[in-house]
Order: C-alpha cells, then sequence, then structure tokens
C-alpha cells in the first residue's frame, strides 16, 4: 500500500485549488489624487522713482517695500602725494634737487605730473637751439589732456632772447604757461610748488586785507619805504590824530623818537605831493591842482577843461603884453594913487584876451 495518505487524486485537486486561489479576483488599485497647487508667488509692485511709494505700499498685506539706493558722488580721482616723473627724464639733475617732495617714476605723457589737471614739461634752451621741433610736438601731444600745461624752460645759454620771445608767442597760440629757470634747483623748487599748492584755495596767494582801523591807519602811515609799524605807532601816539600829524611841521615831526631826517623827509613828501598833476590837453600849458584849469571833484567835459586852459592862458598873455605893464621890471607896490582910467585900461586888455581865447575855442569845436 502507498505511503501517500492522499493518493494521486487528492494532489491533483490540492494543484488545482492552489491555482484557483492565485487566479482569483486582484485587490482594487487606489484611487489618484489630484496633484495639490503649490504656494503662490507674489511679484513686488512697480516703483515710481520720481514720486512718494504708495501709502499702502508698507501694510501687513501688501507687497514688500522697494527701495531703491541713492546714487552717491564718486570722489576724485587722486594724484597721490608725489611727483610722477617719466622715464625719459632719467638723468635730469633736476631730479636730484628735489628735496622736499617725494617723486616716483611713471608712464605719463608729460615730464611731471603735479597733480590731476596739471603737468609739466622740461626744456633746456640748449637742446632748444638744437632740435627747435621738439617742443611743439611734445604740447601738440598734449592738447585737451591737462587743464594747466607748463614748459618749464632752463635757460642755460647767454643768447636767450631769441628763443623766449618765440617760446612766448607758442605760449600765447597753445595756451601753455612758461616757466624760466636760471638753475636746476630754481627749476626743482618750482615743480615742489605746484605740487604742495596742489589742492591749496585762492585764499592762500591772496594777500590779507586790514579789516580795523588801527591796522589800516599803520597801514596808511607806513606807505614810504622808509617807515615802518613803530615809528607809525609812535607818529600818531605823538600828534593824537593822523590829521594832526599830516598838518605837522618838519621840526614837529623830528621830535617824535625813531624819527630821524630821512623819515620825516620821506613822510612830508608823501603827504605833501599832490593827488594829481594834469597837462591841459591841447595848449600844452601845466595846470596846477589849484589853478583855475584844475579839474574839481573829477574829470569834467573835455570842453570845459579846454575852455579854462585857454581862458587861463590868455589871462597870462594879458598880464604879459606890452602896453599892460613893463616886462621883466619889478613891479613897485600900489598905492591908493592908482586912478580909473589904468584899471580900465587892464579890464579891457583881459577881456580882449578872453574873447580871442573864446573865439579859437569855437572854431576849433
Amino acid at each position: 500500500m502507498d505511503d501517500d495518505e492522499y493518493g494521486d487524486a487528492d494532489a491533483d485537486d490540492i494543484l488545482a485549488a492552489l491555482a484557483a486561489a492565485e487566479a482569483g479576483p486582484s485587490r482594487p488599485a487606489p484611487a489618484q489624487q489630484p496633484p495639490q497647487p503649490g504656494p503662490r508667488i507674489q511679484q513686488p509692485t512697480p516703483q515710481r522713482l520720481d514720486g512718494a511709494p504708495p501709502a499702502n505700499a508698507s501694510g501687513t498685506g501688501g507687497a514688500p517695500k522697494v527701495v531703491q539706493p541713492t546714487p552717491q558722488a564718486l570722489p576724485a580721482r587722486g594724484s597721490g602725494s608725489s611727483i610722477l616723473v617719466s622715464p625719459r627724464q632719467k638723468g635730469n639733475p633736476v631730479l636730484a634737487c628735489l628735496k622736499s617732495v617725494a617723486w616716483e617714476y611713471s608712464d605719463i605723457l608729460a615730464d611731471y605730473g603735479l597733480g590731476a589737471t596739471t603737468c609739466a614739461l622740461f626744456l633746456s634752451l640748449k637742446y632748444h637751439r638744437l632740435h627747435p621741433e621738439y617742443i611743439y610736438t611734445r604740447i601738440r601731444n598734449l592738447q585737451g589732456k591737462y587743464n594747466l600745461r607748463i614748459v618749464l624752460a632752463l635757460v642755460d645759454i647767454p643768447n636767450h632772447e631769441d628763443a623766449l620771445r618765440e617760446l612766448s608767442k607758442t605760449s600765447l597760440v597753445n595756451n601753455v604757461t612758461v616757466i624760466l629757470a636760471w638753475s636746476a634747483a630754481e627749476a626743482a623748487r618750482y615743480l615742489e610748488l605746484y605740487k604742495s599748492y596742489e589742492h591749496a584755495g585762492f585764499a592762500a596767494i591772496r594777500g590779507q586785507q586790514a579789516s580795523g582801523y588801527a591796522e589800516r591807519l599803520v597801514e596808511f602811515v607806513t606807505v614810504p619805504r622808509t617807515i615802518n609799524k613803530t615809528d607809525a605807532v609812535a607818529l600818531v601816539s605823538s600828534f593824537g590824530s593822523l590829521r594832526h600829524a599830516v598838518n605837522a611841521e618838519p621840526e614837529q615831526i623830528g621830535v617824535v623818537g625813531g624819527w630821524g631826517e630821512k623819515k620825516v623827509r620821506a613822510w612830508c613828501k608823501a603827504v605833501e605831493e599832490p593827488f594829481r598833476v594834469r597837462k591841459a590837453g591841447k595848449s600844452g600849458v601845466a595846470v596846477a591842482p589849484g589853478a583855475p584849469g584844475a579839474s574839481r571833484g573829477g574829470d569834467g567835459d573835455g570842453a570845459e577843461e579846454d575852455a579854462e586852459a585857454l581862458v587861463a592862458q590868455a589871462q597870462a598873455e594879458a598880464e604879459t603884453a606890452p602896453g599892460s605893464a613893463r616886462q621883466n621890471q619889478p613891479v613897485p607896490a600900489r598905492t591908493a594913487s592908482v586912478t580909473a582910467p589904468s584899471l580900465g585900461r587892464n579890464d579891457d586888455q583881459l577881456s580882449d584876451g578872453i574873447a580871442a581865447a573864446l573865439a579859437r575855442l569855437r572854431d576849433k569845436g
């Protein structure tokens, strides 16, 4: 008997049952879910740069405020604290004389760079006499590169008048400044001064003007070169005022301490000299400030001045006429016995002279 308790029939039934179980109804597939939308991207609201932003732009529910950066002015390009020297200047004795300002070699068009807008060309007149076209080529190459262009000319020849005259004409045509130096040390000093005053204002070279009364008073008194500030203070202190000092006699001024004969003479000459000495235009007669033909309070009309000058000349001619008085003779003192007819004759002669002068003036005008 077979040991298999199921038998052949049972084995076939088991296989058929397993096959039926595997071929049974399959599990339903899960339903596919629709895709979820992502977060919404909020674009910023465009802002007008020339107007104020809207009032609700900074609210919690609105878009973030867009702030444009403010344009900043760029600082001016500096040229450093040293003088820029072109390599073509190697061996120039001027470089050995640059003591107070540092210098360095640099590839520049000019010979010396003295600032962002200033340059210098070095020229020896001895070399210029041999190669006159050199400086004109160098100046042409610098057109439009610098605001201030300098030609530093070293005068190292005895006959330099013609060369300097030609350089002066060139400087006027090409808007170039010519600086003359008679030694390498002097040329180096000019370069140092231009570099040190690169950022200086106009007040650095402007003279100081007196602001107070005392300073102006001292400045007025010290106009003669021999009088110093101490002498001015002593003079005004001695006389109490400038008016008394001007009207004082030389002997009185000489008593002031520190005032010698030379200073007294210079002061009296300065205060007594007339402000203006004018000559009559057509007559050639010198008219003093107090004479009838002198102008009062400024320049008057030209015809008036000529008329006064002609009248003065006519009076002088009438007084020196042969019939009016004896020429080159001492005039005796007048007494009360002068008769009326003689006065009448003098007046007639003066009137005739004035009338003749006015007639000549009318003919010329």
